[in-house]
């Protein structure tokens, strides 16, 4: 090709196979030229002919692909004197991406509640949920769910063409949802409360922000469990609450444990029936003391109702909000965990008299879920899908955790210990004194093994190193190949197993 512009163009690949067509792949690499500097501004490109020529491909090729790059800017036309890559601000624009991106502190820089260390240690880390050997605490069982009957029931309010269904969703939620987790909540956990006084959430996780938002200013002391819940403690902590943890034993959180001097908390958080992650469920003396602490310190109780459904054994006991007579209770509660993940319902059981104002607090943290989201829940529940699916779950999933402690004793028995759970999804898989949960729970990652470190959920308290295991998303049959293919990530990392 004659001239700069030729010598340059002279560059471009085509690949014939691809499914991209191939007058965008000229654009593409074209664009990508100029936006680079290769072709600087004011360059003059060869005619369209003489490139297809040049390409092996039809002029008409070309010109569409010239046409594209001249109606976003990026080529100009001279009749009767070619065409040229654009105007000379090309030749600024492209140089900017040589200039250094200031550094965060040279910037307006982050609030002071996102950059403490304290926040940033309540990060958990990411996993890919394609890993075949996923140990992830809250990864439920995706092959147990019923698609087919989701997918019916979404397509059945799918083809509603209405302002109720495709405008925005209602400030608390989805009314016939809000009447159905009513009646679950009646028969499942003995909860009586008016449908008035139930709120949908985007998940349990905007509930908990909208509550700090509503319950609490910057510099409040709350109290929660040690170890206690990752998200509940980064929410209070980007409020800018100072937390205070409250230890944990087998009957729970133990009010006992705390000095009498201190003062009380503006709330406290607890998950009463399966304490998360150790996984006790609080006995009902504990459950009476807190209730009688809220309501003699005038604080909140904030109960989240974690893996009530998914019990294997032993009865459940009554929840907070039951036993509480003074309205210091605010329940809440997720499909995620029942259901699956990205559904992102939740909802929250509050005294009458705070309606109002979390509906003011969820205004800022986000809107409810999709109203056809919402519709579809409404119908699994009330239509008995969704406890036909617990049901089936829980035998499932009871099954998959002494499928996962028999291998950790066959495999790993020197080197992890775990005992059986009577809910939940996860077992503590406790280590040798020596190891450093934080690092093995990061190495095992870097594998494709993903579990959770117990140190992630420690505020203060020092515990044994432990992983937090999930159970509910492998197989039975396969348990065997997954533990083997942890055994195998720690060894390689030098571990003696």
């Amino acid at each position: 090709m004659k001239g700069e512009g030729g010598r340059l163009l002279g560059g471009l690949v085509l690949d014939r196979g691809s499914k991209a067509p191939i007058h965008r792949q000229i654009y593409t690499q074209i664009r990508n030229m100029i936006l680079t500097g290769d072709l600087p501004g004011g360059t003059r490109l060869p005619s369209t002919r003489t490139l297809g020529m040049e390409l092996g491909v039809s002029r008409i090729t070309m010109v569409n692909a010239f046409q594209i790059l001249t109606s976003e800017g990026f080529l100009r036309s001279r009749a009767g004197d070619g065409t040229y890559v654009g105007n000379e601000w090309l030749n600024e624009a492209v140089t900017a991406p040589e200039v250094r991106r200031p550094e965060l502190s040279s910037r307006a820089g982050l609030s002071a509640s996102t950059r403490g260390s304290d926040l940033q240690r309540q990060t958990s880390p990411s996993w890919n949920p394609e890993d075949p050997e996923s140990f992830v605490a809250s990864q439920v069982g995706i092959d147990l769910f019923p698609t087919s009957v989701w997918k019916r029931l979404i397509g059945r309010h799918s083809e509603e063409q209405s302002i109720e269904m495709l405008g925005y969703p209602e400030a608390l939620g989805h009314r016939p949802l809000r009447e159905a987790v009513a009646d679950y909540l009646r028969d499942s956990r003995g909860i009586d409360a008016a449908v008035e006084q139930i709120v949908i959430t985007s998940g349990a996780q905007q509930a908990i922000n909208a509550l700090m938002l509503m319950m609490t200013d910057p510099g409040d002391e709350v109290w929660m469990e040690e170890p206690g819940h990752i998200a509940a403690s980064a929410a209070m902590l980007a409020n800018g609450c100072r937390v205070l943890p409250v230890p944990i034993d087998e009957c729970g959180a133990d009010l006992a444990q705390m000095p009498n001097e201190l003062p009380a908390g503006r709330l406290m958080f607890l998950t009463p029936s399966r304490q998360h992650p150790l996984g006790v469920q609080m006995s009902l003396a504990r459950r009476m003391d807190w209730v009688a602490w809220a309501n003699e310190q005038g604080s909140w109780l904030i109960e989240d109702d974690c893996d009530s459904e998914l019990r294997y054994r032993g009865s459940r006991l009554p929840s907070l909000y039951e036993l509480d007579r003074g309205q210091h209770v605010v329940h809440v509660g997720s499909f995620s965990k029942i259901m699956f993940p990205s559904i992102r319902v939740g909802y929250v059981v509050l005294p009458e008299d705070l309606v109002d104002s979390f509906a003011t607090a969820i205004s800022v943290t986000g809107r409810a879920p999709a109203t056809l989201m919402q519709a579809a829940t409404a119908d699994f529940i009330r239509e008995g899908h969704l406890n036909t699916h617990v049901r089936r779950s829980r035998k499932t999933y009871a099954q998959r955790q002494e499928a996962l402690l028999r291998e950790l004793r066959n495999q790993l028995g020197s080197f992890i210990r775990a005992e059986a759970v009577d809910a939940g999804m996860h077992v503590i898989g406790w280590l040798p004194s020596t190891v450093d949960d934080q690092r093995l729970a990061a190495q095992l990652a870097d594998k494709g093994v993903y579990t959770y470190a117990l140190g992630d959920y420690l505020l203060e308290r020092s515990l044994p190193p432990a992983l937090l295991i999930g159970f509910a998303a492998t197989d039975a049959g396969h348990m065997p190949d997954a533990v083997n293919y942890m055994v195998r990530a720690l060894r390689h990392d030098g571990y003696s197993c």
